[in-house]
């Protein structure tokens, strides 16, 4: 009887633990703002950039996203995608340093877009697209803070760049830059109609990927778990 109670309790804890892992790797997929795709090429012209902004607050909402866009490393042409409820507000700012294009020298670019108007429930989620003309050439990847106001008045400052390949507690979200003509995770968008296309796949994809992930953990755990109440029974049928 002991040697039954001991597999029991082990049994228990294995499935107990594993259980805890599904839960935790459901939490930490959509715990902070994220930009999608999170690779592009380096100079890339005519994408979409689309931001995800999730509502941690059970008693609160989401009323205003403010992402800051790079200036050292200035992404051009920004363009808003209309988004029901919410209205978009793009500010410019002088550049130090113009940058040089085939269409001639820029000296302005964006520097911030707040949305404003709209409201992210509890246990929701909100994409925003930002389409661009050209990346930089001359970066390795963009982190865009972000402050997300929730309707009791708390701010959340998604601002920490990763530091040593570890990811702080409120990072921002970031871009990284490949090499020219490396395989990037999302096509070049053109903006027209596969301006709003791409990145609603691209969203689709991640969910659909983390939910198998999510489902295969879950499967594992009751594998897990029929595995020992068969070794617990087989054990006490014993003589």
């Amino acid at each position: 009887m002991s040697l039954y109670r001991s597999t029991l309790r082990r049994a228990a804890a294995v499935t107990a633990l594993a259980a805890g892992s599904v839960l935790l790797a459901a939490g930490t997929a959509a715990a902070h703002v994220t930009v999608h795709p999170d690779s592009y090429a380096k100079g890339a012209t005519d994408g979409v950039l689309t931001f995800r902004v999730p509502n941690e607050e059970d008693s609160a909402s989401t009323t205003e996203v403010q992402v800051f866009l790079p200036t050292d490393h200035p992404v051009l042409g920004v363009l808003v995608t209309p988004q029901n409820g919410w209205t978009a507000k793009v500010t410019t700012t002088k550049l130090k340093t113009p940058v040089k294009t085939d269409d001639g020298t820029i000296t302005e670019a964006a520097s911030e877009i707040t949305w404003t108007g709209g409201k992210i429930g509890a246990g929701q989620y909100e994409d925003f697209d930002v389409a661009f003309g050209q990346l930089p050439e001359d970066a390795d990847q963009l982190a865009f803070k972000t402050l997300q106001t929730y309707s009791d008045g708390k701010v959340v400052r998604w601002i920490e760049e990763p530091q040593g390949g570890q990811e702080p507690e409120n990072p921002a979200p970031t871009l990284k830059l490949t090499a020219a003509g490396a395989a990037t995770a999302a096509p070049s968008a053109g903006r027209t109609t596969s301006t709003s296309a791409s990145p609603k796949a691209t969203g689709s994809s991640d969910s659909t990927a983390r939910g198998l992930g999510i489902a295969g953990l879950v499967v594992g755990v009751l594998g897990l778990a029929a595995g020992a109440f068969a070794i617990v029974r087989s054990r006490s049928a014993r003589p």
